[in-house]
């Protein structure tokens, strides 16, 4: 279990039993998103994915990161520079595992999404580092 602080989750987001979110969640979207698990590097469904469209948060649908702040950091797991809104993502003091790290964490249900770190590239120098099992995405719609 991690130390993450999560005290400044939002009031109002939405909750669940633990045992309703493992009914709504796969075992590996659940370790992530509950139990504040990662991913393997290089192992995601989106960590080389391309395709235009928005990734939403795998337990409510939050619109959280566009496509086109995607880019590849190098680290195995997708990156974004923004979240869709910076209301929609919540962050956190993680001191788990000997670090002090940023945590990412979905605003609308509080489930964890990842790391923010201050290496990424402009406009914002942020790296959203997140883990595919945290994200559902939806593609853009083809212009007729």
């Amino acid at each position: 279990m991690s130390e993450a602080d999560s005290s400044s989750a939002k009031p109002g987001a939405l909750q669940r039993s633990d045992e309703e979110w493992r009914q709504v969640l796969t075992p590996e979207q659940y370790s992530i998103t509950r139990k504040h698990g990662t991913e393997r590097a290089f192992t995601g469904e989106y960590w080389d994915h391309h395709e235009a469209g928005v990734y939403r948060c795998v337990a409510c649908g939050t619109p959280l990161f566009d496509s086109g702040t995607k880019f590849d950091s190098g680290s195995g797991w997708p990156s974004y520079f923004k979240p869709v809104s910076e209301a929609n993502v919540a962050t956190n003091t993680d001191r788990s595992h000997g670090m002090v790290r940023t945590e990412a964490r979905c605003a609308a249900c509080d489930s964890h999404l990842g790391h923010v770190f201050d290496d990424g590239p402009r406009p914002t120098g942020l790296r959203y580092c997140i883990n595919s099992a945290a994200l559902k995405f939806e593609a853009k719609e083809a212009k007729e």
